[in-house]
């Protein structure tokens, strides 16, 4: 029988907990499966095509636990889907004619590798899903067990990706310094946009850790730094309906009352109406190799800023993107514990031949198991009856419905 041979790579964005998990893969090899060789791919699905690869060496292994400190992805990511041939070729990864998903499937099967561990969100692991079967159809046997990272929190059916608290924990601390423009100028408006494309859950969980955070402040009665400067007047997700004008009313009240209002916002809010907007104006709207709408090409918080501006009769106004800072973040004792479990349970199916993605299943009341791939998908909505969404909500005075 060959020597099982292990490989693993990180692909699409970043996200709070891709170093830490690289590392508790090599840590847990090392500890349950010494004799069995490491590669990472580089950059994703692309070091896959153009073979480009590291080998963990005995002294990787030995300071893999450096990498718990670390955000990023030591690694490298990229957005490559291997189904999207006519993209892969246009960015010079395979040739013309070629079938990527061949490309791809080769060069596992002659690196010799048996275990493919990717550690992304939904079109990653979907993407693992396609390579798999395309190598079982050819008479390969290749197990693959993803680990779900997303700052969204947003793969069906997993209760919790990797990451995402980290994420929401980080992206408070940011607007904790950027709230203190409110002092900057009289009748300041500042919109705080989260990351989230189709779920609101991570600028909801910012809220809510924003609140926890300066809930804990104590101020010097009679100066403007005071609970209200520190307040949310507004929270908007991609879930909820709202009436501009009814919104704009009611910010502008607290905006005559305090000096300044301060919007949380996801950067998928709206996102289908601005998009609509712009291409009923005749723009050319960018997509990704997925076909997702480039979100950063879209500035939704600059829509609201221009919605809100003039309503609210603001003399300064203001949008600032946490989402870069609190994706890039090292992962923090939540997620650490989170990491742990998931990478234990990928190697541990990994060597028995189980294949899919780890996670907390919410179709088998939270239990964490190796989920299999077709059940596997992204874009799952923000629960607004979530209880503790309902306390952020009350806090801040703001009445909600679904869209």
């Amino acid at each position: 029988m060959a020597k099982q041979k292990v490989a693993m790579l990180t692909a699409g964005g970043l996200a709070p907990c891709l170093s830490s998990a690289v590392g508790g893969l090599i840590e847990r090899y090392s500890d349950v499966a010494p004799d069995l060789d490491i590669v990472a791919y580089k950059s994703g699905y692309q070091g896959v095509l153009t073979g480009d690869s590291i080998d963990i060496t005995r002294e990787m292994r030995e300071k893999a636990p450096l990498l718990h400190r670390y955000g990023g992805s030591p690694i490298g990511n990229s957005r490559v889907k291997l189904t999207n041939a006519a993209d892969c070729v246009k960015r010079g990864l395979v040739k013309e004619g070629e079938n990527p998903l061949r490309v791809a499937a080769e060069r596992l099967a002659n690196d010799g590798i048996t275990i493919l561990h990717t550690i992304g969100g939904d079109d990653t692991n979907t993407t693992a899903a396609d390579l798999a079967a395309y190598l079982a159809a050819n008479g390969y046997n290749l197990t693959v067990v993803g680990l779900p990272k997303t700052v969204d929190n947003d793969v069906v059916p997993i209760r919790q990706s990797l990451g995402a608290w980290t994420a929401a924990e980080v992206g408070a601390h940011f607007f904790d310094n950027v709230g203190n423009e409110q002092t900057a100028a009289p009748r300041t408006l500042v919109i705080h946009e989260v990351m989230g494309r189709h779920c609101g859950w991570l600028t909801a969980a910012t809220a809510r850790a924003y609140l926890q955070r300066t809930s804990r402040n104590q101020y010097v009665d009679g100066l403007m730094m005071d609970a209200h400067l520190k307040s949310i007047d507004a929270v908007y997700l991609p879930e909820m309906a709202f009436d501009l004008d009814a919104e704009a009313a009611r910010l502008k009240e607290s905006m005559d009352r305090n000096g300044h209002a301060t919007v949380f916002v996801s950067e998928g809010a709206c996102l289908d109406a601005i998009v609509a907007e712009r291409e009923a104006a005749g723009e050319t709207v960018k997509r990704d190799a997925f076909g997702h709408v480039k979100i950063d090409t879209i500035n939704v918080g600059a829509w609201f800023q221009k919605q809100f501006a003039s309503l609210l009769n603001a003399e300064r106004s203001l949008v600032q993107k946490s989402g870069y800072f609190a994706r890039s973040a090292p992962a923090n004792g939540d997620d650490l514990r989170l990491i742990q479990s998931m990478v234990d349970l990928a190697v541990e199916s990994a060597l028995n031949k189980v294949s899919g993605v780890t996670g907390h299943d919410e179709a088998q009341n939270g239990k964490l198991r190796t989920i299999e791939f077709p059940r596997i998908k992204g874009g799952k909505a923000f629960d607004l009856s979530t209880g503790w969404f309902a306390e952020v909500m009350d806090n801040i005075g703001q009445k909600y419905k679904e869209a």
